[in-house]
C-alpha cells in the first residue's frame, strides 16, 4: 500500500454536541496520518491502527439480556446493542441465561467486546442464552440482580424478550430505588454507590415468534418463523398434490393466531382456526363443505391451518388430530397431520429479522442515551416501515388485555385489541376464501365493465400473489369482468388475453416469477394501439403490477387523456420490483425475496472460507442505479462496506476500506464482505475492486468476487412478499371497483375519470398504504437513473458502517419516533 508522507496529527476526537439529540456524531479533527504498509501492521498492529476514543456519552454501563422463548434475530439485536453502545463510548455487558444470570451474577455477567459479537448475525436463537427465571419474580431475586448490576456500574438495561420479560424489566425499574436502599441498609453496597446509580433506564425489544405484543407490527423472529412454516408448506404441497391429500398443519400461537393467519393467506389455505376468531356451532360441516367444493373445483391439495391455541366459541380446544378425524369421517378424504413444533423457532434468521434486529438494537441504545429520570421505560418496535418508541407499561397492559378477553370469551374485543393490521389480515383471508362468486350483471346500458390486469417491467417474486388477490377480490363485484393480459402491452395489442374466473388464479400465491408474463415495453410505444384495444375490450379500469416501467406507463396514459378518452379510467400501479427503485413507495413487492436470495448466497459464500486463512469477498448485487439491495443486504449479512451509485466514492474511499479490513484482520476476524451495486460506478467495477483488494492485502488476506445475477429474481416469494402482495392486490382491487362506481355514467355505461387522483400508485408511506397520484410522484423522480429522489433507506447506511466498526466521520440519526399505544397501527 502506498505511503502518505504527511505526519500524523494528535488524536483528539471530540463529540459534536451541537447536533440534535436524536443523532450521534463523532467528528474526528483533521488527521494527517500515514497509511501503514503490510509489514508495519504485522510488526506492531496495536500501535499502527488509528486510535479513536470518543468521549463517553452514556453515563453508566449497558447490559443486554435475552429472556423467555428464543427467536431468530435476537443475535442481530444483541450485536447491534453491543456495537452501538461501544460506538457511543459505553462499556457493554452480556447477561447470560436471561434473568437467571442476572440473579446468579458471577461469570454470567461478562463484558462484551466488538469481536465477541462477530459472526453471530446469521445464527438462530440467542448466543448469550435464555431461561425462564422464577427467582426474578421474587423480591430477593431482584435484590440480587440490583446488587450485581451496581457492582459492575450498570444502570442501563436492554431486555430482549416477550411481554413477561418486559413486564419484569419494568417492575425492576420501578423498584430500583427501594432495592438500592435495602442494599445500603444491609451494607452490601455503599451509600455513595447507591447515589451514583440512583436511577436505572430500561428499554425493551420484543423478541417473540408469536407476534402477540400490542403496539408492534412485527416482533423479532416472526418473519423467520413464517419462513420455516412456508418451507414446510411448500414441501408438503408436492406430496399432497401427488396423492390428492388433505393436510392439517398445526403452527405455534397458544394465545395469538398471527402465524396461523398469515400462513393461511400465504398458502391459500382452505380453512384456518384462530384463538381470536373461533368457529361457531356447526364448524365441522362448514369446513368439510368448503373442502368438498375445493375438490369439485379441481383442487388436488387442501390445507387446513390450526393455531395451537385454537378453540371453539365455548372455549373447547380444537386440535389438529381432532380436525383430521372430522375431515376423514365426513368427507372420506385422505387426511394427514403435520405438527411443526419447535422447528418454527429454529434455523437462520431471515433478512427481515436481521435488519429488524439491527435497527431496533441501535434504536434501543439511542433511547438509553436520551433517557432522563423522568422518562418512562419504553419498548422500541416496528410499525409499518417506521421504528417507534412506545411506553412499555401501556403496551404490556394492552397485550394482557387481549389474553383476558380470550379467557372471558370476548372474541370481538380480542380482535379489536389486536389492532388494525390483524383485523385487516383476517378480512383479506375471509374475502379471498369465499368461493361462491356472484353472477355477472352487466351495466345499466348493457355495456361490459372490464378491469384489465397485467404486468410491466422485470419479473419479481410475489407478482402472482398480487394477481390472485386482485382477480379474486374483483370477482366478488357482480358488475365487473376481469381481463387477464399476457405479456404486457405487447400481449394486449396481439390479443393474448383471457377472462378470469375463480380457478384461473389457483396455485398463484406461492409461485415465483409471473404466470402472465411481462416485458419492459411502456404505453408510450404503443399508445394508439393500446387505446384501440381498451375500446375493443371495454376496459373501464386498470391494475398494473410491475416496476418502474409500470409507473411510467400509467403516467404516460394519464398525460394522454387529453387526446385519448380511452385512458380516462381509474388506473393503479402495484409496485413490484426486486430493486425497490419505484418512486412513491418505501417497499416494493419482490424486494424481500431478492434480499433473502442475496443473504443466503452470502452466508454460503462466507462459510466456504472456513478452511482458508483470511479472505475477503466482493459480491455484486442487482438494483440498477438503486442501492437498496446492496445496502440492506450489507446490513443483513454484516458486510464491511456496500458501494452504491447514490453515495459517490473515490479511490481514497476504497483505500480506506482496505485499511479498515487490514485493521480488523489483526483483531482475530478472518473474513470480510463487500457488497457492490451493479451500477455503483462504471470504472470501479467488481473486477477492479477484487484486484485492488488482492494487491493491497498481499500477505494478509486474499480476495474473491461473485456476481449473483438472476438468482436474485428467482425462488418462490418469501412469506413477507406473499402477504404484502396479497394485501396490495386486495386494496388496489377495492379502490378500482369504487372508482368505477363513482365515475360510471349510467346513461352511456362508460366510466369517465379525469382527475389526477384516478391515476395512482399504491405505496407504503412509513406506517400506512396510500394511493398517490402519479403526477405528484413525478416531481420526486430521477427519470434519468430511474430512482426516487428521496430514498428512506439511505439513512441506514451510517448504521451499516458503525456496525462494521468504521470509526471516522460517521453520523447516525435516530429513525425512531415517540408514539402512543392507542395510535392506529400500520395497514401493512
Amino acid at each position: 500500500m502506498a505511503e502518505n508522507p504527511e505526519a500524523s496529527a494528535p488524536n483528539d476526537d471530540v463529540f459534536d454536541g451541537s447536533k440534535s439529540s436524536s443523532s450521534i456524531e463523532y467528528k474526528p479533527k483533521p488527521k494527517l496520518m500515514h497509511r501503514p504498509t503490510i509489514g508495519e501492521i504485522e510488526q506492531d498492529p496495536e500501535n499502527v491502527a488509528t486510535k479513536w476514543e470518543p468521549g463517553r456519552r452514556i453515563k453508566s454501563n449497558i447490559a443486554v439480556l435475552t429472556s423467555g422463548g428464543d427467536s431468530q434475530g435476537m443475535n442481530a439485536a444483541v450485536r447491534a446493542v453491543v456495537r452501538m453502545g461501544i460506538f457511543c463510548g459505553a462499556k457493554v455487558f452480556f447477561i447470560r441465561e436471561g434473568y437467571q444470570g442476572l440473579v446468579d451474577g458471577g461469570n454470567n455477567i461478562q463484558e462484551a467486546s466488538w469481536s465477541k459479537v462477530s459472526n453471530i448475525i446469521q445464527v438462530g436463537g440467542t448466543v448469550i442464552g435464555s431461561a425462564r427465571c422464577m427467582d426474578f419474580k421474587e423480591r430477593w431475586g431482584r435484590l440480587k440482580a440490583a446488587q450485581h448490576l451496581v457492582e459492575r456500574e450498570i444502570a442501563n438495561l436492554v431486555v430482549i424478550g416477550g411481554d413477561g420479560s418486559l413486564t419484569g424489566a419494568n417492575l425492576f425499574r420501578e423498584e430500583w430505588s427501594s432495592l438500592l436502599d435495602e442494599l445500603v441498609k444491609k451494607r452490601i453496597i455503599s451509600q455513595e454507590k447507591a447515589m451514583r446509580f440512583e436511577h436505572i433506564d430500561v428499554v425493551g425489544i420484543v423478541g417473540s415468534i408469536d407476534n402477540d405484543f400490542c403496539g408492534s407490527d412485527m416482533d423479532i423472529g416472526v418473519d423467520s418463523a413464517l419462513h420455516r412454516i412456508m418451507e414446510c408448506v411448500d414441501a408438503i404441497t408436492t406430496t399432497a398434490v401427488s396423492h390428492q391429500r388433505t393436510f392439517v398443519m398445526e403452527v405455534m400461537g397458544r394465545h395469538c393466531g398471527y402465524l396461523a393467519l398469515v400462513t393461511a393467506i400465504a398458502s391459500a389455505a382452505d380453512y384456518v382456526f384462530l384463538p381470536e376468531d373461533p368457529p361457531g356451532e356447526g364448524w365441522q360441516e362448514e369446513m368439510c363443505d368448503k373442502l368438498d367444493k375445493g375438490r369439485k373445483l379441481g383442487r388436488r391439495l387442501c390445507i387446513v391451518i390450526v393455531a395451537e391455541g385454537a378453540t371453539d366459541r365455548e372455549g373447547n380446544p380444537i386440535s389438529a388430530n381432532m380436525v383430521k378425524d372430522v375431515i376423514r369421517s365426513k368427507t372420506g378424504q385422505d387426511t394427514r397431520v403435520t405438527i411443526l413444533g419447535h422447528v418454527q423457532r429454529g434455523g437462520s434468521p431471515s433478512a427481515f429479522d436481521r435488519m429488524l434486529g439491527c435497527r431496533l438494537g441501535a434504536e434501543a441504545v439511542i433511547a438509553l442515551r436520551e433517557a432522563t429520570p423522568e422518562t418512562p421505560a419504553c419498548v422500541v418496535c416496528i410499525s409499518g416501515n417506521m421504528t417507534v418508541r412506545l411506553p412499555l407499561v401501556a403496551c404490556v397492559e394492552k397485550t394482557r388485555a387481549v389474553g383476558k378477553a380470550l379467557e372471558e370469551k370476548r372474541y370481538a374485543d380480542a380482535l379489536e385489541l389486536r389492532g388494525r393490521s390483524f383485523k385487516s389480515n383476517l378480512e383479506i383471508y375471509n374475502k379471498l376464501n369465499h368461493r361462491e362468486t356472484p353472477e355477472y350483471v352487466p351495466g345499466p346500458t348493457g355495456r361490459d365493465c372490464v378491469v384489465a390486469v397485467f404486468h410491466i417491467g422485470a419479473p419479481a417474486a410475489g407478482m402472482n400473489a398480487a394477481v390472485r388477490s386482485t382477480v379474486r377480490y374483483l370477482l366478488l363485484e357482480p358488475h365487473i369482468k376481469i381481463l387477464m393480459v399476457h405479456e404486457g402491452f405487447e400481449g394486449l395489442v396481439a390479443g393474448e388475453v383471457e377472462y378470469a374466473d375463480w380457478r384461473s388464479v389457483s396455485g398463484f400465491t406461492g409461485a415465483g416469477g409471473c404466470f402472465l408474463g411481462t416485458n419492459r415495453t411502456t404505453a408510450a410505444a404503443l399508445l394508439d394501439k393500446v387505446a384501440e384495444k381498451f375500446d375493443e375490450y371495454h376496459v373501464a379500469g386498470l391494475v398494473i403490477i410491475g416496476g418502474f416501467e409500470a409507473y411510467q406507463s400509467v403516467r404516460e396514459m394519464h398525460q394522454a387523456r387529453t387526446s385519448h378518452e380511452q385512458f380516462r379510467i381509474p388506473m393503479v400501479v402495484i409496485p413490484a420490483s426486486i430493486s425497490n427503485n419505484i418512486p412513491g413507495t418505501q417497499l416494493s413487492v419482490g424486494c424481500d425475496t431478492g434480499l433473502n436470495a442475496i443473504m443466503n448466497c452470502c452466508d454460503i459464500i462466507k462459510q466456504s472460507a472456513q478452511g482458508t486463512r483470511k479472505r475477503v469477498f466482493v459480491i455484486e448485487a442487482m438494483g440498477g442505479y438503486c442501492g437498496y439491495l446492496a445496502t440492506m443486504a450489507g446490513l443483513a449479512c454484516g458486510a464491511d462496506a456496500a458501494y452504491i451509485f447514490e453515495e459517490k466514492f473515490s479511490i481514497e474511499d476504497l483505500k480506506g476500506d482496505v485499511f479498515h479490513l487490514l485493521e480488523k484482520m489483526q483483531t482475530g476476524v478472518s473474513r470480510g464482505l463487500i457488497i457492490r451495486n451493479e451500477k455503483a460506478n462504471e470504472n470501479y467495477t467488481t473486477e477492479f475492486i477484487e484486484k485492488m483488494y488482492n494487491e493491497e492485502g498481499k500477505g494478509l488476506f486474499t480476495c474473491r468476487s461473485n456476481i449473483l445475477g438472476h438468482i436474485q429474481q428467482g425462488a418462490n416469494p418469501s412469506p413477507y412478499d406473499r402477504n404484502y402482495a396479497t394485501k396490495l392486490g386486495v386494496k388496489a382491487a377495492g379502490w378500482v371497483a369504487q372508482q368505477i362506481t363513482d365515475h360510471l355514467n349510467k346513461q352511456t355505461g362508460k366510466v369517465v375519470a379525469k382527475s389526477s387522483h384516478t391515476a395512482c400508485l399504491l405505496g407504503m408511506d412509513r406506517r400506512t398504504l396510500e394511493f398517490i397520484p402519479v403526477t405528484w410522484i413525478a416531481q420526486k423522480t430521477n427519470f434519468k437513473n430511474r430512482i426516487p429522489m428521496d430514498q428512506w433507506w439511505l439513512k441506514l447506511r451510517p448504521l451499516l458502517r458503525i456496525l462494521a466498526k468504521h470509526k471516522n466521520d460517521v453520523v447516525y440519526k435516530s429513525e425512531g419516533v415517540d408514539a402512543d399505544i392507542n395510535d392506529e397501527q400500520a395497514q401493512s
